[in-house]
């Protein structure tokens, strides 16, 4: 298996508050914390957990492809240092001439639980000539591009790019804002879409606390599966969903869950799929998601492998 994640790559600065300040109102945080954000980064270090080390001398699996500032910027630097050396950066996109990364300004109110996010992010967009040029490099090695939904007309462009150039090359995209304009031609173009009820070879929606569901176009298979959870299970990042028209909104408490489900489909998807049918692969990604929820951060993922 060899997965390139294409996705924006973000700096998140948390304060915990005991309410949201009104305007003009003088707060004091209980806490502050600083992370690594992003869809895609999120779900290549979930993934790296599950995949068995690859040596010094071997070519690295799991690729990410980012806007990130210069190589030498603090930010920059300590983002290669969290996701290596199982995740590859070197086919990142540095703006050498800024330092500051794509930031996300979080205020979390306790009386709530409620998040509201302020984000920065002065990076100029990739561009599909960019990506066109790091394609052609890690063709034929990278067999599974993973793509993050952010600016459908760019990442359709680059869809098409592999299409062209590689038509053997699997694509999987996350839909994450239904009411974007330019996701159903995504939809299309891709063989996995996460969240979606437009076409595809294969539809992934998670349901929160109900679990998770896929549908298979091509075999009419339905499958859904409910989550696997302990008698003395506690959600520490709960998911809510709720309906807007035909689609389902689905809001996390804090970055996470969803990407952990992603990395989950993505390994069964590569690594098992001649091993396990659509419904162990659904079941898999989401007791994996399960396990996500009912912790902080991503670290020690990779147990759900572990018999029990």
């Amino acid at each position: 298996m060899s997965i390139a994640a294409v996705g924006a790559c973000y700096v998140d600065t948390i304060l915990t508050t005991s309410h949201y300040p009104q305007e003009d109102e003088k707060l004091r945080a209980s806490t502050l914390s600083r992370r690594r954000g992003g869809n895609c980064p999120n779900t290549l270090e979930v993934l790296q957990q599950l995949i068995p080390p690859t040596s010094s001398e071997e070519e690295p699996l799991l690729n990410l492809i980012a806007v990130l500032p210069a190589r030498s910027s603090v930010a920059s630097q300590k983002i290669v240092d969290e996701l290596k050396p199982q995740v590859q950066l070197t086919h990142c996109i540095y703006r050498e001439q800024l330092e500051e990364p794509a930031s996300s300004y979080i205020i979390k109110s306790q009386s709530t639980g409620s998040r509201t996010i302020v984000n920065y992010n002065e990076l100029p967009e990739m561009t599909v000539g960019e990506f066109s040029r790091i394609a052609d490099d890690l063709e034929p090695r990278v067999k599974w591009f993973h793509f993050e939904g952010r600016i459908p007309e760019v990442t359709l462009g680059c869809i098409q790019y592999i299409r062209s150039k590689c038509p053997s090359t699997l694509v999987s995209v996350e839909v994450e804002k239904p009411g974007r304009p330019g996701l159903q031609e995504l939809a299309q173009a891709a063989d996995v879409v996460f969240y979606s009820k437009t076409w595809a070879s294969l539809l992934c929606c998670t349901w929160g606390q109900d679990g998770a569901a896929a549908f298979k176009p091509s075999t009419d298979q339905f499958v859904h599966s409910k989550p696997e959870t302990t008698e003395d299970f506690i959600v520490v990042e709960y998911v809510n969903c709720q309906a807007q028209g035909n689609s389902l909104l689905i809001s996390y408490s804090s970055v996470g869950a969803g990407d952990t489900f992603i990395a989950g489909m993505l390994y069964a998807l590569n690594l098992q799929h001649k091993k396990w049918d659509l419904p162990t692969q659904l079941q898999f990604a989401n007791k994996l998601a399960a396990t996500k929820v009912s912790q902080e951060g991503f670290s020690g993922l990779g147990r759900v492998l572990v018999p029990t």
